[in-house]
Formats: C-alpha cells, structure tokens, sequence
C-alpha cells in the first residue's frame, strides 16, 4: 500500500475508503460523487482533507465503482450509514457532494439532525435526474430503474433544504456556466434554507469545473471545519472574482 492510500473497507455491499489522519480528529468529512463517477474521483480532496488533520470517507454508491447492487432507494439512508460509520473517527461529521451527490448530501443532512454542514456542488433536482434517466443520459452506472422513478417522484430537494437542522449549516457552489443544472437551482435552494448558509456563484466554468479547483476545496474544507454562523454574512450570495477560485477545466 502506497504510504498516501486510504483504507479501503466494505460495508453491507458499499465500497468505502478511509483518510484517517495520524493525530485525533474532532471534524469528518463523507464525500459524495456524482452519478457514473466513483470515490477515487474525490480521493484528491480525501487526502487534503486527511492533510489538514481532518478525517474523510469517500464511498461508492450503490451501482457504481466497487460497491455491490444497483442506484435506488437506499440511498439517501446509505449515506447517512455512512455519516455513522465515520463518527467512530470523528465525533463531528459533515457532507460533501457534488451534481447527484450533492443533492444526497442535503437529503442525507436533512434526515441525520447531528450533521454538522453540507457542502453541495452544483445539486441536481430531482426533475432534472428524471429527465436523465428517461432519455438515458444519466449513464456509467447500474440502476434500479422500476424502483428510483417512483423513489426520485416521492423527493423534493427544496423541501429537504427547510428540513435542515438548525444547527447544520449548508454552502452551495455552483458555476454560473454550468450546461447540465442551471445555477439558478442553487440560488432557489439558498432562498429556502436557514442560517448558516452561503451561496457563492463563480463566473464561467461548467458542471464539474468546480469539484478539483485547489481554492474550492479550500474553501470547501475551511466552511466544514468552521461551521460559520450569522455573523459570517453568509446569507449574501457573493460571486469571486480576482484572485478568488476560478473554474478548472478537470472532470469529476
């Protein structure tokens, strides 16, 4: 095993690898893919995260990369299994995701009150994956196709959003050049969800442009590890500009 690999384990058919950094942790981070992607997507921002003192689990959804079954039903409570798996690292648990899962993360979080924050990238709605599986451009990955149309049909992302818990606070990240889900779903979200919150627009880009910037990750690390409040102005939707994060041309 390379010296930077995480652990690699199985749980209940899901593939799942572990950053654990050296010292004890107080802060853990569940990372979240999109859909046809795989954790060693995201293993570049395990091990910042493992880096910075802050322990990581990416896993595969079901469907994808290692992990057995097919996409459907369990996977809002998937993710929140794995919220509980990494708690016996790290007391203090967060969600980051992005496109699909993205919009796992704020579903996970609204059904698990003790999360502490959610990072999501470019959420898509749930109309938007419909969509995808009926004209078959959500592809890359096994699903179970009679049971998640009636599964996405009974979900609303919004709603989800009010149901956060008071404590967990949400950032979201969205490219306004984003060809697949229109920033404007992000913005629609920051409207409806409480304090702490952020929305940060970035010029430009695409819908997996944001994902692999060193800046975004930052940024995404420091909102996990700090959990801002109020008095942060986190209610004001901020585009960057100058030396802040830009898009970066790299996939998922």
């Amino acid at each position: 095993m390379r010296p930077d690999a995480p652990e690699l384990r199985m749980w209940d058919g899901l593939a799942y690898a572990l950053f654990l950094p050296e010292a004890e942790t107080s802060t853990g981070v569940v990372i979240l893919h999109g859909a046809g992607s795989s954790k060693e997507s995201h293993f570049d921002f395990g091990r910042l995260c493992r880096e910075a003192g802050v322990a990581a689990l990416a896993y595969d959804a079901r469907g994808h990369g290692r992990s057995e079954g097919a996409f459907g039903p369990s996977a809002i409570e998937d993710a929140v299994e794995m919220c509980s798996l990494l708690r016996e690292h790290s007391p203090r648990i967060a969600l980051r995701g992005s496109s699909l899962g993205g919009t796992l993360a704020i579903h996970a979080a609204a059904a698990d009150p003790g999360v502490a924050a959610v990072v999501a990238i470019c959420p898509a709605p749930e109309d938007l994956l419909r969509r995808g599986l009926r004209s078959g451009e959500l592809q890359g990955f096994r699903a179970d196709r009679e049971a998640l149309e009636p599964f996405l049909d009974g979900l609303d992302l919004t709603e989800a959003v009010t149901r956060l818990s008071p404590s967990t606070s949400l950032l979201l990240l969205h490219a306004r050049g984003d060809e697949q889900v229109p920033y404007t779903v992000s913005e629609e979200l920051h409207a409806a969800a409480h304090e702490p919150k952020r929305l940060i627009l970035f010029p430009g880009g695409h819908h997996r442009s944001l994902q692999h910037d060193p800046e975004v990750q930052l940024l995404s690390l420091r909102w996990m590890e700090e959990t801002p409040g109020d008095d942060t102005g986190g209610s004001r939707p901020r585009t960057p500009g100058g030396s802040r994060p830009t898009a970066s041309p790299e996939g998922m």
